[in-house]
């Protein structure tokens, strides 16, 4: 049963105490609305943002609630700008790339000019919303571990501006400053042109060092975010979905990272090997093998005529002395001098592949570096599957969850038919039944839902639901708000398949069923009365159980519920509102204004008891018409009939005087007595007609004090 229970509205008001508890701010004593501050309340504390509340004052005056909407959905908002970021810093390592575009005798490294620009943009982005995050956080109360409150509620909201500063600045202040500073923009575009002498590889090291560096802490600022939002609203997705696609992005990301780190590698392995081979060859300088380098000076055209690093660091033969290892494929395919969309997608396919198969696939070299990053790989990949695949796995079941226990009530129900044996039809009904209900509700128990939350929000829900739906049926909508809300409130859903009896003529009447989709039959005997049956339709807007209003209606009625005069069957799948007994006699002790002639003439109209009793009426009065007007033309016919045989029988009887005198009656006179008998007969029988028909029982609408 739906709904709390409402006391009497006539309940006299008393004044009491007031003891209020706030969700936003600590407790104080009591300001009325409607007048100002005292003049001895602290003014050196800000006001609080909470929840819905807008503030007039200065944006750097405000302090927000952790718990409000727009602290919470921030936090969202900067979760995925977390992720984007995490996407861009990887990047930075497609900047180096080989150049082989003339011959592979000529081969080079240089920076990507355009990729960088690009990059500088979007990361100045990002940190620009990093700095605002920073910016939010001081001006965001906290709870105070040391409250007193703790013992019932969150606890005490400090919203000083100078201890919620002092706190950040000891807490996660550090690590939000390297997460927000501009490094790779400061490397690229002020450190590296003032450095002379300095070749693209060496350039290339540096902001890939800082990259890493720097991810360091941006990575680690998701998961005291990810907690700050459980923490606030229980869970980080709202919907499975979101949970699946939260854990499966993070799992793409490693991937793009390692990737990333594989083509940084692949680039410096490349330039590592021809390094050696430079330092063992006469007239090589290591500039020469940079992009940069002018090539028209004669000591490179020398070089360049007579070298063997490119023929010796070749990836493709394997006849080298040099082990590229697990770069070899990269740079076989010549990846790193491929556009920026292949070669990304190429380096991503590398590392959701090894990510997913732990490294299986790979060959390595003896190069310590590169054993080095597999284990990293390997583990790396075991640890990211079992925890982040294994909650999207989790995700996904519970999405499913429903449909499982649905399976697996319908596996126990035909378990427990099969072992009671019950026979076929039974077993489809029950079907039936369980189908239908699962399509209605999906398996969700509204009742217990609504049963956890507040009495007013109940309410409000129940109102939300069931008001409209409530308003269709005429026999209500006449009532006002009040009394609505009140039977909202204590309305339950009700769920009937084909051929399901809602109740049985002579049953006790337990509830009062309001048809919202569907249709039923209602059928009468009259309590069995031989001859007599009476069949009606119930449609979406009608009701059945009106033997359950007049019962809740009298002043002391027995605990004995009332016997239905009709049977109810479900001519199809039937969706209604159910008001139980004791709901209504509730409702109609409460609300007196039941009690209303407007309200009986409505009753009567939309009854199917009333309205069968009004046909069996209709048609007595009129076949006690028909017999009194035949009556009395008949009579009229007696009467001109009988003076015409008066004085045909005078003339016989003087005729047979003269012939043959003596006694008797004459067939015509018989006749016309048969006749009055006949009428009399059935005057008698239609007045014992209307005798035997009852007016059916009704809610007594004649209470004192209403009309």
């Amino acid at each position: 049963m739906f709904g709390s229970r409402r006391f009497n509205d006539e309940m006299p008001l008393q004044k009491q105490r007031t003891v209020r508890f706030y969700s936003d701010e600590t407790q104080r004593p009591t300001i009325p609305t409607h007048q100002p501050p005292r003049p001895g309340f602290p003014t050196g504390v800000n006001p609080i943002l909470s929840k819905g509340q807008s503030a007039n004052l200065p944006w750097h005056k405000q302090i927000f609630d952790p718990t409000s909407n727009f602290v919470l959905t921030w936090n969202r908002v900067f979760l995925v700008l977390c992720f984007c970021a995490l996407f861009i810093d990887p990047l930075y390592f497609y900047v180096p790339i080989i150049n082989y575009d003339f011959t592979p005798a000529t081969s080079c490294v240089k920076s990507d000019t355009v990729l960088s620009i690009i990059l500088t943009c979007l990361r100045s982005l990002s940190d620009l919303l990093y700095v605002i995050h920073i910016v939010i956080k001081f001006r965001t109360a906290y709870i105070d571990p040391s409250s007193n409150l703790r013992v019932f509620g969150r606890g005490e909201l400090v919203r000083d501006s100078k201890k919620i500063a002092i706190r950040y600045l000891k807490s996660d202040f550090v690590i939000d400053v390297a997460a927000a500073l501009p490094l790779p923009q400061i490397v690229i575009w002020l450190i590296i042109p003032a450095i002379k002498y300095s070749t693209a590889q060496h350039n290339n090291n540096i902001v890939a060092l800082i990259v890493l560096l720097q991810y360091i802490p941006r990575l680690y600022l998701i998961f005291p975010l990810s907690y700050e939002i459980v923490k606030a609203t229980g869970v980080v997705a709202r919907t499975a979905w979101m949970g699946a696609v939260y854990n499966l992005g993070l799992y793409l990301i490693a991937s793009h990272v390692l990737g990333s780190l594989w083509y940084l590698l692949t680039v410096d392995r490349q330039t590592t090997c021809w390094k050696e081979v430079c330092k063992n060859e006469y007239g090589c300088d290591v500039r020469f093998l940079d992009c940069s380098y002018p090539i028209e000076k004669q000591e490179y055209q020398t070089w360049i005529k007579n070298t063997s690093v490119f023929t010796n660091c070749n990836a493709s033969d394997d006849n080298i002395a040099f082990a590229f290892g697990m770069f070899a494929p990269a740079l076989t395919n010549q990846a790193p001098a491929r556009g920026f969309i292949a070669k990304y997608f190429y380096s991503f396919w590398w590392g959701l592949q090894n990510l997913s198969c732990y490294g299986q696939t790979l060959t390595v070299s003896t190069y310590i570096g590169e054993t080095v990053y597999a284990i990293f790989l390997a583990v790396l990949g075991l640890v990211l599957f079992a925890h982040l695949i294994g909650n999207v796995q989790t995700y996904l079941q519970s999405i499913t969850a429903r449909v499982e226990e649905w399976r697996l009530k319908q596996r126990d129900t035909e378990e427990w038919m099969r072992h009671r044996q019950l026979p076929q039809n039974l077993r489809e009904r029950i079907k039936r039944f369980i189908q239908y209900k699962w399509l209605a509700t999906r398996g969700v128990d509204e009742e217990s839902i609504l049963q956890c939350l507040p009495a007013d929000l109940r309410r409000d829900i129940k109102r939300h639901l069931c008001l409209d739906l409530v308003r269709r049926v005429p026999l209500f909508s006449q009532m006002d708000d009040q009394l609505l809300d009140a039977i909202c409130e204590r309305l339950v859903s009700s769920l009937s398949t084909e051929g399901t009896y809602i109740v049985r003529e002579g049953d006790p009447v337990t509830e009062m069923l309001f048809i919202i989709r569907g249709k039923l039959e209602s059928s009468t005997t009259n309590g069995g009365r031989t001859g007599f049956f009476n069949s009606t339709e119930l449609k979406p807007g009608d009701f059945c159980g009106e033997e359950l209003l007049a019962w809740a209606l009298v002043s002391k009625s027995t605990l004995n519920l009332p016997s239905s005069t009709c049977s109810v069957k479900a001519l199809v799948e039937v969706e209604a509102f159910a008001l139980r007994a004791e709901d209504l006699k509730f409702v109609a002790n409460q609300f007196r204004r039941l009690h209303s002639k407007k309200l009986q003439h409505t009753f009567r109209f939309y009854s199917h008891h009333w309205r069968t009793w009004a046909t069996c009426f209709i048609q007595a009065a009129w076949r006690r018409y028909t017999r009194r007007k035949m009556a009395r033309d008949l009579s009229m016919r007696e009467s001109l009939s009988f003076s015409s045989v008066r004085s045909e029988e005078e003339e016989e009887e003087e005729e047979e005087d003269k012939v043959e005198p003596g006694p008797g009656p004459s067939r015509g006179r018989q006749n016309f007595r048969n006749i009055g008998v006949k009428i009399m007969s059935g005057k008698r029988k239609g007045n014992n007609d209307l005798r035997k028909l009852q007016k059916p029982d009704e809610p007594d609408f004649s209470a004192e004090g209403f009309e």
